[in-house]
C-alpha cells in the first residue's frame, strides 16, 4: 500500500503498526529459554504470527519464508549456536530482515565471539542496552549480566559506527531510546521502568523490530516506529498494573489494543 507520511514522523509510526497489523509476518525467533514464551505472546499481541524455529537444519531453511528472524543469545547453547548462523546466513542471502540481540555480550567469550560472527553477517537492525553495544562495538566490557552499566547517549557513538559497519539500524534501550542508521538519530520517550522488571520484556523488544522490518521503507523509521509502539503499550500497561505481574499480562493486553491512531497522535519523537 503505498504511502506520502514524511518518514520517522508520529504519522508514519501508526501507518507502520497498521501495516504490521494488515500484514501479519511471520517472524522466526531463535532466542533464549528464559523468555520464549512471552515473546511469541507479544508477537501475537501484536499481530504478527510467531515462530520458535531454532535448530540446525530447520532454522537456515525457514528464514527464507519467514518475514523477519530475531537471533537472540541469551542462552546460546551448542546446538542453538549453530542454528544462529545458519538462519543469519539464510537470511541474508535471500533478503529476510534479521535482528541481532546481543545479550550480556562483553564479558562472557562464548556469546561476544559469536555475537561478533554474526554482526559480520550484516543485521538488518541490532538492538541492545548500551553495555551490549559498547561491548559488541568493542569499546567496553559490557554490564552486570543483562543489566546495563551505561547511559544510552554513552553508547551513541558505538551505535552509529555499528550501524555503518552493518548497513543497518542500531537500536539502544534506555530510559530513552535511541535508534541510528550510523548518519540519523532518534530519540523515543514513553515506555515504563516495570518492562525492566519482567523476564523478557527486552527481548522482546527485539522480535516486535523483526515484525517491523518486514515493513518496506525507510529502515530507520520503521525500526523507530516498532520502539514507539513498544513504548506506548508499556506506558499504558503501566497505568493499570500494581506491580510486575500485573504488568505483564497488562502488556500484552495494551499491545493488543494499541491503535494506529492512538500512536500517531503520540508525540515520542525527537
Amino acid at each position: 500500500m503505498p504511502h506520502t507520511l514524511e518518514p520517522l514522523t508520529p504519522a508514519y509510526t501508526g501507518y507502520a503498526l497498521d501495516r504490521v497489523r494488515e500484514s501479519a509476518p511471520l517472524v522466526q525467533c531463535l532466542t533464549n529459554s528464559v523468555v520464549t514464551n512471552f515473546t511469541a505472546n507479544v508477537l501475537l499481541a501484536l499481530g504478527a504470527a510467531p515462530a520458535m524455529v531454532d535448530i540446525p537444519e530447520e532454522a537456515g531453511a525457514f528464514a527464507p519464508v519467514a518475514s523477519g528472524v530475531l537471533v537472540n543469545l541469551g542462552t546460546p547453547h551448542a546446538e542453538q549456536r549453530t542454528a544462529m548462523v545458519e538462519a543469519a546466513e539464510a537470511a541474508g542471502a535471500s533478503g529476510t530482515p534479521w535482528v541481532l540481540d546481543p545479550v550480556a555480550v562483553g564479558a562472557l567469550p562464548v556469546r561476544t565471539a559469536l555475537a561478533r560472527r554474526l554482526l559480520a553477517l550484516r543485521p538488518a537492525v541490532v538492538r541492545g542496552n548500551a553495555s551490549e553495544i559498547l561491548a559488541l562495538a568493542g569499546d567496553g566490557a559490557g554490564g552486570r549480566g543483562v543489566d546495563a552499566a551505561h547511559g544510552v547517549e554513552a553508547a551513541a557513538g558505538a551505535a552509529d559506527v555499528l550501524a555503518r559497519a552493518t548497513g543497518g539500524v542500531v537500536a539502544v534501550s534506555g530510559p530513552v531510546d535511541l535508534v541510528t542508521d550510523g548518519t540519523r538519530r532518534v530519540r523515543v520517550t514513553g515506555g515504563d521502568a516495570l518492562l525492566t522488571r519482567v523476564t523478557g520484556g527486552g527481548c522482546a523488544l527485539g522480535a516486535v523490530l523483526a515484525a517491523f522490518a518486514a515493513v518496506d521503507g525507510d529502515r530507520l523509521a520503521t525500526t523507530t516506529a516498532g520502539v514507539a509502539a513498544y513504548n506506548a503499550a508499556a506506558e499504558r500497561a503501566a497505568a493499570h498494573a500494581a506491580g510486575p505481574g500485573g504488568f505483564a499480562v497488562a502488556f500484552l493486553d495494551a499491545l493488543a489494543a494499541l491503535t494506529p491512531g492512538e500512536l500517531a497522535a503520540r508525540k515520542d519523537l525527537s
